[in-house]
């Protein structure tokens, strides 16, 4: 017996695989992969519509959020994020705990002229206590990882961030432990832990943050206009 401890492409269980196997040539009778077909058919809709239905009842996301299908993996995310919710010259706090959330702190710096370290472990070894972080008074977002598979640290309690939003890099966790949707503005994630293949992306939005994008922002990165096209301004994976 073979088990893959991977921290990258997690196990699809076998049922999964087999079923994928079965209906690679022939769809539901369609005759198409579903790779081949149209992502503006019914079919493919279907298959859309039906996967964000079984992920908002796993996970109880409320209507007043928008689940968004894309593509990038959550690096991607890393500059969606700051395109999405601040201007150039806003301000964003980043509590860094791990190799990923300096990732995100760095791919954002390219974008944002004024990034705050909210907290930052060196080395990265546990979670700063809340009431040591030192938050700007006008944040547009507070960026976490809430587990830093790298580093093995994770947050033990989602941290109150008062009225400003709240975003989270949920990559390895997401379906694998009861997350509150409601205490984040943003949660992203990349599908190859928990979810799917890879190739997947999963961006869920308080509708409220939406239309925040600013002007320059390509559309695939435009969480507003992804939304508005239903995750299919351009073909999905």
């Amino acid at each position: 017996t073979i088990y893959n401890f991977s921290a990258g492409p997690g196990v699809l269980p076998a049922p999964v695989l087999r079923t994928a196997q079965e209906e690679l040539i022939d769809w539901h009778g369609t005759g198409m992969s579903v790779m081949e077909m149209s992502h503006r058919g019914k079919d493919f809709i279907s298959i859309a519509e039906d996967a964000q239905a079984r992920l908002r009842a796993l996970m109880r996301i409320p209507d007043s959020y928008k689940v968004l299908f894309l593509q990038g993996g959550a690096t991607g995310q890393f500059v969606g994020v700051p395109a999405n919710l601040s201007t150039a010259s806003g301000v964003a706090d980043y509590v860094i705990t791990g190799q990923w959330g300096q990732k995100a702190y760095t791919e954002a710096s390219k974008y944002l002229d004024k990034l705050n370290v909210a907290a930052r472990t060196d080395p990265h070894t546990y979670v700063p206590p809340r009431d040591e972080w030192r938050l700007s008074a006008t944040a547009a977002y507070v960026h976490i990882t809430l587990n830093e598979t790298v580093n093995g640290v994770v947050f033990d309690e989602v941290p109150d961030t008062g009225d400003v939003p709240l975003v989270a890099d949920v990559s390895s966790i997401i379906l694998s432990e009861p997350i509150d949707v409601t205490k984040f503005g943003v949660l992203y994630a990349g599908a190859q832990k928990n979810i799917g293949p890879a190739g997947l992306t999963v961006v869920i939005v308080r509708e409220d943050l939406l239309a925040r994008t600013r002007p320059r922002t390509p559309q695939v990165w435009d969480w507003y206009a992804m939304a508005k096209a239903n995750s299919m301004l351009n073909t999905p994976p």
